[in-house]
């Protein structure tokens, strides 16, 4: 089979086994993640995989030409002499470094042989034809628009076109006078000659693609490399256009700050620019830097995820169905807005990850990719053809990895992102619909290793996958790179040079499931913290992961907040300090706090919080978001997504009790930030006593105290511990400054006693050397740090990083009163929180659900 190189061809690589056919229900929940024995990490390859896997580090001569003609019967012989290829390579592949991390993939040890010659194979054609990975992922400087001496250059990738124009505003969209040229591969191309000293294409003005199919029909499309698209706002489902985007020097948005550092573990904010204004209408991106970000910093996380930032039609698809893969979202601004967004984040010391949706693209063909599909094979199209080209539940289309110009536009995809805007990584949206040829429907995934390595396995996604992910990662090694798979696919979290996938993180995507199915189906002594525990520890050995209570799925997409499935509709009328918190709100509130925290400090590596959930927001819903009909309900869906906000006048408001869900936010973020507990590797769970119903943990070497007991109090309750000496309260979920009773003293110093044999841990208490006793108030959280000796003396000084005697409660009070409380204008809660909405509507609404 062969497919195109751009403007030369190039084999493809053998296609993956065809896949299953699949019942299209609901994708089960129910996964497991399979416990790998801690082994030591070894790597072992032959040096000539080991350049390939490295660090993808190539020195290739460069070439005479972008465009010369390759010889055939070379391609050919290439491809067709496998065994050739498979002998060469045999010896190099042998070892699969993954292997010695998990022995229980040695039976799968050909399956992981395979793809990894997949890889080597497509990594080494690229070299060939391309120069290195690196220049393959520079396609946005030979397609699509770019200046060239003397002109504009245009080219774009349509083999099915039988006869091309380039149309827009500059010529009357009359493309009669700019016909293009194709090559023999299917690359239509013009060079249109600048015009008095000027481009004959002005900036910001409109372009689209004209081009003759088959059946003699002349149809306009928007370019597909295109890196702006508009659309006229006042015409409802008004098609887009694209944007000839070339701002001269003055316009040209400047960077002034360096990216910031790597973090040992990511504190991740989830943001979408558009509903986050406290106004009801579509945010910008500058004004989501200037008033968003620097709530984000204050309350100590270090890096921000961005969903909806490549251009997309339907905007409840909450960006999930790009149309435009190289132009940002034009709801919110230009790119230059877009690039000052990112830089006021940088200089603000965050990171900045883009929500990255490569797994599928939105079914519109009038301004999406799907419009270049007219019936063409799929070795000449972005999808596959038939049922494997077209996602059933999604109603989206599915790319061809296989196909060479697949390859080039999305890893070119990548690198555009991060060098044009220079965004620190991505989070990978999607994977386990890009791992399976089932993707993961009509699926519960066990945790049995047969569920992950078989025909079902789409090797061309994987491989797609190790490429982008080395790309990535050369150029630009401190990237942050997550994946989203509810599947659990060992090795997705290991690197390519061990037969990994290459990602950083994975997302602990059962962990909010299970938060889910205890608040909606479980009284709370019904909780077992035998359960909560496991579900948080159950992640595969040696890949991290970035856990969460709620994200954006839980948020808005078809259910409650954790905050309003606690609440619910009292959340309207409870939330006022002046009156008497009522038994819901007093146990919302506590189980809030206590619910992030242990998923924070047990469930993972780094830690995810969407927007707003930190300090309580008004749930969304949008069971219609991925439908292409557009039904008088979905229409009134889109006009309630435009007004959807983020009303964060209610935690600035001091009588609120919203202020507290927020300091206790914060103070989380700046336990970890001072302790480092999320990068540590040391987590050790001692107890989880379902009588009591406490949970008791460490993590680096905090000791956590966890009383999920609607009602009992332990005064004297024994916790074990590591190191002896003298602990003293780091974090309080009781203290009043969270809204709590003030019920744990934080000048009490807690001394150890050693228990038992050293060195015998069945002898010790719950398998811990030493232990000291606490005070643990009903549905509260507290943390404890070890005090240094050496610091005894200087705690006074409260300059100590590692066992400040500063209570971060007391730090965060201390921020608190150095800020002017908002103005109670009057001394009754206003329960009217959604404008333009009967507050009863939405009451009946949340009690309905």
């Amino acid at each position: 089979m062969y497919g195109s190189v751009g403007l030369f061809s190039t084999p493809l690589l053998g296609s993956s086994s065809t896949p299953s056919s699949r019942n299209h229900y609901k994708t089960g929940s129910g996964n497991k993640y399979c416990l790998a024995k801690q082994l030591p990490i070894r790597v072992s390859n032959g040096p000539r995989l080991q350049k390939l896997l490295g660090h993808c580090t190539f020195h290739c001569p460069s070439r005479n030409s972008t465009y010369g003609k390759v010889n055939g019967s070379a391609i050919s012989a290439l491809i067709t002499d496998d065994n050739s290829a498979m002998a060469t390579m045999g010896e190099d592949t042998e070892h699969i470094g993954i292997l010695d991390t998990d022995p229980g993939l040695e039976p799968f040890k050909d399956h992981f042989r395979y793809r990894m010659r997949r890889y080597v194979e497509q990594k080494e054609l690229i070299e060939k034809y391309e120069g290195s990975l690196e220049e393959f992922a520079q396609g946005y400087l030979k397609f699509g628009f770019n200046r060239e001496e003397g002109g504009i250059v245009y080219r774009e990738w349509a083999p099915a076109a039988q006869e091309a124009q380039v149309i827009g505003d500059f010529n009357g969209w009359d493309g009669s006078n700019h016909r293009m040229e194709r090559n023999q591969f299917g690359v239509w191309s013009i060079k249109i000659p600048d015009s008095g000293g000027n481009p004959a294409i002005p900036h910001n003005s409109r372009v689209k693609f004209r081009f003759k199919h088959g059946d003699g029909v002349w149809v306009d499309r928007i370019p597909a490399w295109i890196r702006y698209a508009t659309v006229d706002p006042t015409a409802f489902a008004a098609p887009y256009d694209g944007v000839y985007w070339d701002p001269p020097p003055s316009e040209r948005y400047q960077f002034k700050y360096p990216c910031p550092s790597k973090p040992n573990a990511p504190r991740i904010y989830e943001a979408h620019v558009g509903m986050s204004s406290s106004e009801p209408r579509v945010n910008s991106y500058r004004e989501f830097a200037d008033d968003i970000l620097p709530r984000i910093r204050a309350n100590n996380y270090n890096t921000v995820q961005l969903m909806a930032v490549m251009e997309h039609s339907y905007y409840a698809s909450f960006g999930y169905h790009v149309t435009n893969f190289f132009a940002v979202s034009s709801r919110s601004g230009t790119p230059e807005d877009l690039k000052y967004l990112i830089d006021k984040a940088h200089s603000l010391g965050l990171r900045v990850l883009m929500d990255v949706v490569h797994s599928h693209a939105s079914n519109n063909v009038t301004d999406g990719l799907n419009g270049f599909d007219v019936g063409q094979s799929s070795q000449d199209s972005y999808f596959h053809t038939g049922d494997r080209g077209y996602h059933e539940l999604w109603d989206s289309k599915l790319f061809n990895y296989a196909n060479w110009e697949v390859l080039r536009f999305l890893i070119s995809n990548l690198r555009w992102w991060l060098e044009e805007f220079k965004f620190d990584g991505f989070r990978f949206d999607g994977v386990t619909s890009m791992l399976y040829h089932h993707h993961g429907v009509n699926m519960t995934f066990t945790g049995n290793y047969n569920e992950y390595f078989s025909e079902a396995t789409d090797v061309d996604a994987v491989v797609y996958l190790m490429l982008a992910n080395c790309l990535i990662h050369k150029i630009f090694p401190d990237a942050t790179v997550s994946a989203e798979d509810v599947s659990g696919m060992p090795g997705l979290g290991r690197p390519v040079a061990e037969g990994g996938t290459g990602f950083d993180y994975r997302l602990a995507m059962a962990i909010p499931d299970k938060w889910i199915d205890y608040l909606k189906n479980k009284k709370d002594e019904e909780w077992s913290m035998k359960e909560i525990s496991s579900s948080l520890t159950n992640r595969r050995y040696a890949e991290k992961c970035i856990s969460y209570a709620e994200s954006h799925d839980q948020a808005l997409v078809g259910d409650k907040t954790i905050a309003f499935l606690l609440m619910d509709k009292e959340m309207y009328s409870g939330m006022s300090c002046l009156m008497d918190a009522s038994p819901t709100i007093d146990r919302g509130i506590s189980l809030h706090k206590m619910i992030h925290f242990i998923t924070m400090a047990l469930g993972g590596e780094g830690f995810l919080n969407f927007m707003g959930n930190e300090l309580v927001i008004i749930r969304a819903s949008s069971s219609l978001a991925i439908r292409s009909g557009l039904t008088s309900q979905e229409k009134a869906m889109i006009g309630v997504m435009k007004k959807c906000r983020r009303q964060w006048e209610l935690v600035d408001t001091d009588h609120l009790r919203y202020k507290y869900m927020n300091a206790f936010d914060t103070a989380m973020n700046l336990l970890d930030e001072k302790f480092s507990f999320l990068a540590s590797t040391k987590q050790i769970v001692s107890s989880t006593d379902e009588e009591d119903k406490v949970i008791v943990f460490e993590r680096g070497d905090l000791v956590f105290v966890f009383n999920f007991h609607p009602e009992n109090t332990y005064d004297g309750y024994k916790v074990g511990c590591d190191l002896p000496g003298k602990y003293r309260v780091a974090l309080d979920s009781d203290a009043c400054v969270f809204g709590g009773q003030g019920r744990v003293g934080h000048d009490a110093d807690h001394f150890t006693s050693p228990e038992g044999i050293p060195g015998v841990p069945e002898t010790n208490f719950n398998n811990r050397p030493n232990s000291f006793k606490v005070l643990s108030p009903a549905r509260t959280c507290v943390v404890y740090y070890r005090v240094e000796e050496s610091l005894e003396e200087s705690d006074d000084d409260h300059n100590s990083t590692g066992a400040n005697a500063t209570l971060v409660a007391d730090v965060v009070a201390e921020q608190e009163s150095l800020e002017e409380p908002a103005s109670v204008k009057d001394h009754e809660f206003n329960p009217r929180l959604i404008e333009g909405s009967e507050v009863e509507d939405v009451v009946e609404e949340a009690t309905d659900d």
